[in-house]
């Protein structure tokens, strides 16, 4: 299975035994995670690495926990979802073609910080370099302006709003933001992120 990682962060194949650590993360500050699903029971965390890992199973999903490199510490989780298998000349058996980055969520005090960053460098590298997808995707709740601002920074193109697109986390229906970063256009954002990593 799948490992990325860097001197600043790891991401590995998401598994049962991420549970403890993700559901202590997910009832700390569960305020922080209104607009996001991190699970805060340990039936719902359980039900969500359990539907992560079965989606990883049946090809539609890489998911992974993200650790400190440093620390060792558990600090959130991220995946590779909607993996997209086209039927064209082109297509690589069992190699998306498209894919999005989502369902990331990390401890408050990681957030805003290097291993964001570095993950999302780390993921994309693979998925244009060695998947060599044309397109990925970015979503978040339109709602949530931190999320939306963090997706832009990294040089995403914003494609305009989904509305009433699915269920809220925090009830009702919400308008999804959507985002995207093209073939074309990923030699520009890969320098834009190394320059963050630089800086950092």
């Amino acid at each position: 299975m799948l490992t990325l990682e860097n001197a600043v962060v790891r991401l590995e194949p998401l598994s049962q035994n991420h549970i403890p650590a993700l559901l202590a993360i997910a009832q700390s500050t569960p305020e922080v995670y209104r607009l996001t699903n991190a699970p805060s029971t340990l039936e719902g965390m359980t039900t969500y690495v359990q539907s992560a890992v079965l989606a990883r199973e049946q090809r539609q999903a890489v998911p992974f926990a993200t650790i400190n490199a440093v620390t060792g510490a558990v600090v959130g989780s991220t995946r590779f979802g909607n993996l997209e298998y086209w039927a064209w000349a082109a297509h690589q058996e069992g190699i998306p073609d498209a894919a999005e980055i989502g369902w990331t969520w990390l401890a408050p005090d990681a957030q805003r910080s290097a291993i964001n960053t570095n993950a999302k460098l780390l993921m994309l590298e693979y998925a244009f370099e060695v998947w060599k997808v044309q397109r990925m995707t970015l979503k978040t709740d339109a709602r949530n302006e931190r999320s939306k601002k963090a997706i832009l920074r990294i040089g995403a193109s914003f494609e305009g709003v989904l509305r009433s697109h699915m269920p809220a986390t925090d009830g009702g229906v919400r308008d999804t933001a959507m985002f995207s970063i093209l073939e074309s256009e990923w030699a520009e954002v890969k320098a834009r992120l190394q320059n963050f990593v630089a800086r950092v």
